[in-house]
């Protein structure tokens, strides 16, 4: 008889376990579907990544805005090729007119961005105006947390790349063994009315760099060597020096010299103390409209697959498990260097000293 009760009761143990099991994984399934975008970008459990594949195949694309080329470029591609289920929209611009474009388009209620990368500055007064969504990812690991920007329970953003700014010539126009090897040498009169800046923020940026490296008396003196401000992003100067239109600039990004003679254009890019340290860091948009594939994007972005594709434009990576290059060269870390406030009065005055000595007197 004990035998039978035991076998009775094991019996109905194994009926009502099935029956709870049969009543509550429609529920668990219910719950996450009708998570919502915070929910889910926050979202920890063993299925995450299913439910973020299943939920990205129903939403069928993703938007990524950035400011940097390689990013919309090679390394969005890289995700598509991944999953070609999901269409890949890309819009790049740089830093302030990335933020202006975020900040009018929630102004109008229209929520296009899914994902968005640029400088930590723009990212901050992005999070400042509250379009950022606090997100999980298992891909977090891997980076210090001098990298991230943490809120309650996740991250708001982390570092995606970092690349460098300084002097790119053309080799034909002029030799390795004759272009500058330090600051100074850029007031040589050799190089008068042969140079070009940047007129974006990568130009304002090295004005700055100049004025609290080596004082204003001297930015005057580079000013007078006839140099022209372009107004095109350090990408599209780049290709300037490339064909040969501008022989040298010190703002130019290594990333976009390393793609260049990759091509085969005659360019290289030297290190002239200091140089400036540029990163990107990434996150997810308030009421992204694709929340699933925002999240597949950022994942793939930090991975060591999505990594590797951002060292093949040149960058350097955050990840602990990727050895970057040695960078020997003095760096100067402008984005990071002052509170919003004090950066944004910074940027002004900058601004201000490039249009009277550069632009103005032309």
């Amino acid at each position: 008889m004990p035998g039978k009760l035991i076998s009775q009761f094991a019996l109905r143990f194994a009926l009502i376990a099935a029956i709870l099991f049969v009543a509550v994984a429609p529920t668990q399934a219910a719950q996450s579907k009708s998570m919502s975008v915070a929910d889910l970008a926050l979202y920890k459990g063993k299925d995450r990544e299913q439910v973020l594949l299943e939920g990205a195949k129903k939403e069928g694309q993703v938007t990524f805005y950035t400011s940097n080329t390689w990013m919309a470029g090679y390394v969005s591609q890289e995700f598509a090729k991944k999953y070609p289920f999901i269409k890949t929209n890309v819009w790049r611009n740089d830093s302030k007119e990335l933020l202006k474009r975020l900040t009018e388009e929630a102004a109008a209620g229209r929520f296009i961005a899914d994902v968005v990368e640029t400088s930590p500055d723009y990212m901050a007064l992005l999070r400042a105006g509250k379009t950022l969504q606090e997100v999980f990812s298992p891909e977090l690991g891997p980076y210090d947390n001098s990298v991230k920007v943490k809120g309650k329970n996740g991250v708001f953003h982390w570092t995606s790349r970092e690349l460098y700014i300084s002097l790119g010539f053309n080799t034909n126009f002029i030799p390795r063994a004759e272009a500058p090897k330090i600051m100074k040498d850029l007031l040589d009169s050799r190089w008068k009315g042969k140079m070009s800046i940047a007129g974006t923020t990568t130009g304002t940026q090295w004005i700055g760099a100049i004025v609290e490296g080596f004082g204003r008396e001297f930015l005057e003196k580079i000013a007078a060597q006839d140099i022209n401000v372009q107004n095109i992003s350090g990408a599209a100067l780049a290709e300037l020096v490339a064909s040969g239109e501008v022989p040298l600039s010190p703002t130019i990004f290594n990333s976009n010299i390393f793609v260049a003679k990759q091509k085969g254009a005659p360019v290289e890019w030297r290190p002239i103390d200091p140089v400036i340290a540029t990163t990107g860091t990434s996150g997810m948009v308030v009421k992204a409209p694709n929340p699933h594939g925002a999240l597949m994007f950022l994942d793939f972005l930090h991975s060591k697959e999505g990594q590797q594709a951002v060292l093949k434009g040149g960058l350097s990576s955050a990840r602990n498990d990727l050895a970057a290059p040695e960078q020997k060269f003095k760096k100067v870390y402008i984005e990071s260097k002052y509170s919003l406030d004090e950066m944004e009065r910074k940027f002004a005055e900058w601004e201000g000293l490039k249009r009277r000595l550069f632009i103005s007197k032309r």
